[in-house]
């Protein structure tokens, strides 16, 4: 795992000195990304630099280093990520072209690969996790890629007359020339959402290259500030998995499909498992995260390994703590469990270094725990499997089943009672719903949001409502409207599914990559932590959007085919629990310890001199949370987590 970066100037003149100090600033950026090694390559025939912090996992010798060459010596590349079928394409490529090898580098397969079979079948036969950019120094063209779910990020824009790109932005805003502007639409999609939807970057004329998207550049044809969206093409597509599923249904029995997905999570999780370095796992004690450390230890336990080591971090808040449920999975498993519980000032200690660690706008409270149990475990293990991803295949997320329950009562409803029923459930208090329903953590957070959904009209809206903070960004945001992304481009949308479905479908397609993904990302190369997700594997995602719905939500329960796995190595009573999620009180710490934090974040004034958000909007929502009366937490923290991520940052 690493950090790349690195320019193509189109500004004349340039001395090649001063190149490689701008581009070894951009590096130097993150060097959290790759604490063990980094270097700067510069095309002597060409404005062009390639900068690369370096992990070292596999092939920890100077063989692996990079940026590398090419056999053939036409190619350079800066490489993130792991290839985890580089030992069978390495054969592949030894028995047809008879290929020397010089180290052992996944890094060296892949480019190998590449010489002989160009990019895009490349980009076809690999299986991974990754984020490259490639130099073809025969047709000085600049090819950029990355992997098929989104695990790794990749930023490319412009600083003034200068292509600029990095792993993160923050490498990119070390350019000199750099603007720090602020995109509106971005900011208004970043106020739903709680993050910046690829293609765009919170900045303007930067972009994210979408998931399983590649991008070529002839540099002689591209000019300075040229829009690159149109440049973006899918080498892999969910789209097309879908429909080709839906074609190529599986027929099999029931025990037949749980032996065959078992085969194929053992063969994902041994995949992710090889390293040089120590390895390890996060351990929630929920459903994917314990599946995936059953079958790591399963398979070190056939292979002579030592324990699995796995990690939890633990609250001592009442419903929000998971770690008394990850020991006893841990002790029935036997791995060599490691926990640690951490108080509120831990938790909040974290939240100034949020804006540097995310250097883009990003809301999702769950990053401080993710933060922590990532810094926990790099104390002892260099790489963490995690249970990423399962939620959104098989039908995880409670919206999988709320969403459709919610539409079928709201249609009930005539649509002359739907606003009065709204406004009456809506005035009830959060904590008063919370009295309610004692046992059931959030409850009130969930009635203010069914209040919300009756006034919807689709299915489409009811789904948008769910995973929105702002439900009317355009409100906030001062000259605000949203960029168009994938989620609601119209060529992108599949008939025939089910709305619960469609929600697993529209999951994949934003909120994991957007939100999900991008968390355990930053939280963990923060700390110089590699995390896999053996979920996360095309082969997986083909063959589950081949079975019927059944096998993913059954009596209003999701994820049914993980849990049928589970069982075979987990006694049903240390798992069988409501979804509890990786969560934080911030309602209440917005209330007492974060009090003064955030007044000052949201002061009226500065809100007014800034002329971003609408500062009477955001000081009544402010204020109507400190009287505890609405579920604001979610929008207040997405404010928040703006003002402070532009106060760290000095974006204009």
């Amino acid at each position: 795992m690493c950090g790349i970066t690195g320019l193509y100037t189109f500004q004349p003149r340039i001395d090649r000195l001063q190149l490689h100090e701008i581009v070894q600033r951009m590096t130097d950026a993150i060097i959290s990304r790759g604490p063990d090694a980094g270097d700067v390559w510069q095309d002597p025939d060409a404005p062009l630099a390639l900068g690369h912090r370096r992990l070292s996992i596999i092939d920890l010798s100077p063989m692996g280093a990079q940026p590398m060459e090419s056999h053939s010596g036409r190619y350079m590349i800066a490489f993130n990520g792991e290839i985890y079928n580089f030992k069978d394409i390495r054969k592949e490529l030894q028995n047809a072209y008879d290929v020397e090898f010089r180290g052992g580098s996944d890094t060296e397969v892949l480019l190998s690969a590449i010489d002989h079979w160009g990019v895009t079948k490349t980009l076809q036969k690999i299986s991974g996790m990754f984020a490259f950019a490639l130099w073809d120094r025969k047709t000085k063209a600049l090819y950029f890629a990355r992997d098929r779910f989104g695990k790794k990020p990749l930023y490319i824009g412009w600083a003034g007359s200068t292509l600029v790109f990095g792993s993160e932005l923050k490498s990119i805003c070390a350019h000199p020339d750099f603007c720090r502007d602020v995109d509106r639409g971005s900011l208004t999609s970043y106020m739903r959402f709680g993050y910046v939807p690829a293609p765009m970057s919170i900045y303007k004329r930067v972009y994210h290259l979408p998931a399983g998207m590649m991008m070529a550049l002839d540099m002689g044809m591209l000019s300075a500030g040229q829009d690159l969206t149109p440049m973006m093409e899918h080498y892999w597509n969910p789209k097309d998995v879908i429909v080709n599923a839906r074609e190529n249904k599986v027929s099999d029995d029931e025990d037949t499909i749980i032996r065959d997905f078992e085969n194929l999570l053992e063969s994902s999780v041994s995949s992710r498992m090889v390293s040089d370095v120590p390895i390890g796992a996060f351990l929630s004690g929920g459903i994917d995260s314990s599946t995936v450390v059953s079958l790591m230890q399963k398979h070190a336990n056939e292979n002579g390994g030592a324990k699995v080591k796995t990690y939890s971090i633990g609250f001592d808040e009442p419903g929000y703590n998971e770690a008394e449920h990850a020991k006893e999975i841990a002790a029935h498993l036997g791995t060599d469990h490691h926990e640690k519980y951490v108080s509120a000032k831990d938790a909040l200690d974290i939240v100034p270094q949020l804006p540097e660690m995310f250097d883009e706008p990003f809301s999702d409270t769950s990053a401080i725990p993710t933060h922590m149990v990532s810094k926990f475990a790099r104390e002892s293990v260099t790489v963490a499997l995690s249970g990423d991803g399962g939620d959104e295949m098989l039908g995880g997320y409670n919206r999988h089943i709320s969403g459709p329950k919610a539409w079928k009562t709201i249609n009930n409803i005539p649509a002359n009672l739907r606003e009065p029923f709204s406004r009456i459930i809506g005035a009830v208090p959060v904590s008063m719903w919370d009295k309610m329903r004692p046992g059931r953590p959030q409850f009130g957070t969930h009635m203010h949001k069914f209040s919300k959904l009756m006034s919807k009209q689709s299915e489409n809206d009811i789904y948008l409502s769910l995973v929105s903070s702002w439900q009317k960004p355009k409100n906030l945001v001062i000259r605000g409207y949203e960029n168009e992304i994938p989620l609601v481009d119209p060529e992108m949308q599949i008939e025939g599914l089910s709305f619960a479905e469609r929600m697993m479908y529209w999951d994949t397609i934003s909120y994991m990559n957007g939100d999900i993904l991008t968390k355990v990302d930053r939280a963990s190369m923060s700390v110089g932590l590699e995390a896999r997700a053996p979920l996360l594997d095309q082969r997986i995602y083909e063959y589950v959007w081949r079975l019927p719905i059944d096998m993913k939500i059954r009596q209003k329960r999701g994820k049914y085919l993980l849990r049928r796995v589970l069982e075979n190595h987990v006694p049903r009573e240390l798992f069988d629990r409501p979804k509890q999620g990786f969560s934080v009180p911030i309602a209440q710490w917005l209330r007492t310890d974060l009090r003064d934090w955030a007044e000052d974040l949201l002061d009226e004034k500065t809100l007014r001199e800034q002329g971003h958000l609408d500062y009477k909007l955001v000081r009544k929502t402010w204020e109507r949370h400190l009287k505890g009366r609405g579920a604001d937490a979610s929008k207040l923290w997405t404010v928040l987590m703006f003002q402070a991520w532009k106060k760290q940052w000095d974006a204009k």
